[in-house]
């Protein structure tokens, strides 16, 4: 079967080609890649090539299709998976593979190390270890963006579960956030920061006091808009939404919100070191920082309080990605009600791809959705009333996605795919 993907072949080398997949072993699925959210590690990959920990050092003479935030359908099943998967079941991918053999010699991934696995292509085969380490996983609901957005969330997911907290006299770690204690997401309003905010408010386990900051107040403003603080004060969380540009003092003004306590829980979503330094000087007794935010740049630093780690027990967490058991409880969060389409603030088809990840870091909003089967030139959905004026398409999207809150959704992704072109 031939496909068409976009494929890394050195830095800032990406190439939209068309090419004959191989036939499937026994161990091997064929599949139909729906949609690819386009995540900024994309971006990373793209400019690092070869030296990225995840890139094939010969990807020059065997290119990887890049994009590992997607879902679709199962094409055909071989005989070895057959009793588990069958042709038409909805999936998305756990690409955080444990595979020291993988084509890195380390933990290779689908949408940085495979030739034939990434999310923005048309078609792909899925390998064996993807299965074998139970990181196909069956999607039943509805939205293949949701089943895409899957493994964003559990980013964010892992990211809670790995902060840790301490007890006096003992070696044993409790780990997770503390239960209605005060938690501040850092830079938090833009795509993975939102997904925070999301899950915070929607989980078991939740804080008494969330504040988000940003420097953006338009960003910020749309944040509350999708989750407002008085959504989050029905499951007894007070969320305040916090515009630190006009702060004197960053972290004196914070750390008033908690009448000096200081926070249990900070995430930092930005590689920014006065960020990581105003996440140090708020943190309480005990207080866990968790460095979320993945720098580009190896020689990335920021000071710390040494003292406060000695004496306060202050501490230190960091995750790059969530595990399988965490996009599982993504996905069983969104059978629950939660919809991630806020995240969402572009639309594009394949021929965008590359564009769109080679500038990830210069175009604003959140989370850009590839429909990898379209053509479609990347575009705001706040764009759509006037590109409407044109192109019905867009006008039809435009009106779907003004009754669902200027919101992308299920019914918007329906009408997509089945519109012709």
């Amino acid at each position: 079967m031939k496909t068409r993907a976009v494929r890394l072949y050195g830095k800032n080398d990406l190439r939209l080609e068309e090419f004959e997949l191989p036939a499937i072993s026994e161990g091997e699925i064929l599949a139909r890649v729906v949609c690819d959210s386009i995540c900024m590690s994309s971006y990373k990959a793209t400019h690092e090539a070869d030296v990225h920990k995840r890139v094939p050092r010969d990807v020059a003479r065997n290119p990887v299709i890049i994009g590992h935030e997607f879902a679709g359908d199962l094409v055909e099943v071989g005989a070895r998976w057959r009793d588990r998967f069958s042709p038409g079941d909805r999936f998305s991918i756990q690409p955080a593979l444990n595979y020291p053999g993988g084509p890195v010699g380390i933990a290779g991934a689908p949408g940085y190390s495979y030739k034939y696995i990434g999310g923005d292509a048309t078609y792909i085969v899925i390998p064996a270890e993807v299965m074998e380490q139970d990181c196909l996983l069956r999607f039943e609901g509805d939205g293949f963006y949701r089943a895409s957005l899957s493994e964003p969330l559990s980013c964010v997911i892992g990211a809670m579960h790995a902060n840790y907290h301490t007890t006096p006299g003992s070696y044993i770690h409790r780990m997770d956030i503390v239960e209605g204690g005060n938690m501040a997401i850092l830079a938090g309003v833009g795509p993975m920061g939102l997904a925070a905010i999301n899950y915070a408010i929607r989980r078991d386990r939740t804080p008494r006091l969330l504040v988000v900051t940003d420097i953006d107040q338009t960003r910020l403003d749309r944040a509350a808009s999708l989750y407002p603080p008085t959504e989050a004060a029905k499951r007894g969380i007070d969320l305040r939404y916090v515009n630190t540009s006009g702060m004197d003092d960053v972290p004196a003004g914070l750390r008033e919100l908690t009448d000096g306590k200081g926070f249990d829980d900070v995430f930092v979503f930005a590689p920014v070191a006065p960020v990581v330094e105003q996440a140090d000087a708020i943190l309480a007794t005990d207080g866990c920082l968790n460095f979320f935010a993945g720098p580009a740049n190896p020689a990335f630093r920021a000071s710390m309080n040494f003292y406060n780690v000695h004496y306060a027990s202050t501490h230190i967490a960091g995750t790059s990605g969530g595990n399988t058991d965490d996009m599982r409880e993504g996905l069983a969060l969104m059978d629950g009600g939660l919809d991630p389409a806020g995240l969402v603030t572009h639309i594009g088809g394949l021929d965008a791809v590359i564009d769109t990840t080679m500038r990830l870091p210069e175009i604003p909003g959140g989370k850009k959705l590839i429909y990898t089967h379209i053509e479609m030139p990347l575009t705001a959905i706040a764009d759509f009333a006037e590109k409407g004026a044109t192109d019905p398409l867009f006008a039809a999207l435009d009106e779907i996605c003004r009754r669902h809150n200027g919101l992308w959704s299920v019914e918007a992704e329906n009408y997509l795919l089945n519109y012709e072109l």
